[in-house]
């Protein structure tokens, strides 16, 4: 079961992107340095289909990427979601943001235009550091996987 804790409309997370960001709990990596701990816990709301098209309906003309920040509590209900969104809403794209390091065998690619994947190192930081060990693939139409980390990162 997937429980949301809140959502914003942010500009950062995915390049090129005005993304409607909704931040899941039950979170079970717990990176050490997390920025958001409380999502570790049991906190929100149940996230369905009837709220995924509330929100869809509400932000429709404000956004053009739908983010699952986490998830990874049950990444078959991500993967639902996402295809529920390709299927229904064809002009907007769709991100996972995982604290996983590898991609969940219960994620279908085709559903997703962008995933994030690697858990939160402190010795290794964030996207926008060179050393990171996060990676942010951009899904191409034959379902290969470009690394666009670099877009966050000063040059």
């Amino acid at each position: 079961m997937l429980k949301y804790f809140n959502y914003d409309i942010v500009f950062q997370e995915i390049p090129n992107e005005v993304t409607l960001a909704v931040n899941f709990s039950l979170c079970p990596n717990h990176c050490e340095g997390c920025h958001s701990p409380w999502l570790w816990q049991d906190r929100g709301e149940e996230f369905d289909l009837q709220t995924l098209d509330n929100l869809i309906r509400t932000y429709h003309s404000n956004f053009t990427c739908f983010a699952f920040m986490g998830g990874d509590n049950d990444p078959e209900a991500v993967n639902k979601m996402a295809e529920y969104i390709k299927e229904n809403y064809e002009n907007i794209k769709t991100a996972w943001y995982s604290g996983k390091d590898e991609i969940s065998d219960k994620i279908e690619i085709k559903n997703f235009d962008y995933i994030k994947i690697g858990s939160y190192k402190k010795e290794f930081g964030s996207l926008k550091d060179k050393t990171t060990n996060q990676i942010l693939w951009k899904i191409n139409g034959d379902l290969s996987k470009e690394d666009i980390t670099y877009l966050f990162q000063k040059r």
